[in-house]
């Protein structure tokens, strides 16, 4: 609503123009399949100013670049119109340095700055299988080993190996292991965020299972 308050809803002071920055963030946005609304709530806009900002009715501030490149998974430069490096296409097995966060192990499975992150994850026995998560976007999972527990809503289910599950990122979800030796998994999400772990996590409500 207009009259909420976001952290960016800030107007900076004596912004130059920068003409190539409307048209940019509505492509990125468009390209990360982000409606305005979630777009802006992940970034901590109102989508009413998000909305001035892709039609040029504001210039952005900074902070709301940095949180904008963030969501979309770009650069400010990219925000700004300039030329993205090209990225490679294939990445090597020995390039993989996996990343720890809350007991699980990831490992870049797709190229950064991409519209989706792809993870390899692994999910030992016990480990944060008591969160709900409930985020924008899209998750495919495809289980490699071991067996996982996948809440989705109101539902349960168990999946195996070879088994994959594709939702909305808004239907509130749990994944945990279901057995001792824990599950390995591929895992593609549309929404980028920084660490690798929000990447896949997402923002966590803090609801745990009763």
């Amino acid at each position: 609503m207009e009259g909420m308050s976001h952290p960016h809803d800030v107007e900076p002071e004596a912004a130059e123009p920068l003409p190539a920055v409307a048209p940019q963030l509505r492509a990125l946005r468009r390209r990360a399949s982000l409606t305005l609304e979630a777009a802006a709530r992940a970034a901590g806009l109102s989508p009413a100013h998000l909305s001035r900002l892709e039609t040029g009715g504001r210039q952005p501030s900074l902070p709301m670049l940095l949180s904008l490149a963030r969501v979309y998974g770009t650069t400010v430069s990219e925000l700004l119109g300039e030329t993205v490096p090209d990225r490679d296409a294939v990445l090597r097995a020995a390039h993989k340095d996996p990343t720890e966060a809350g007991g699980w192990t990831y490992w870049q499975a797709g190229a950064p700055g991409r519209g989706m992150q792809a993870l390899r994850v692994q999910v030992p026995y016990g480990s944060q299988g008591d969160i709900v998560r409930v985020h924008p976007g899209e998750e495919w999972l495809y289980v490699l080993t071991g067996r996982l527990r996948l809440r989705l809503g109101d539902s349960a289910h168990q999946l195996g190996a070879g088994d994959s599950a594709h939702f909305d990122s808004l239907t509130p979800h749990r994944i945990a292991a279901q057995d001792p030796d824990g599950v390995e998994l591929l895992f593609v999400h549309t929404l980028l965020q920084s660490p690798t772990a929000a990447l896949c996590l997402g923002p966590i409500t803090g609801e745990k299972t009763p």
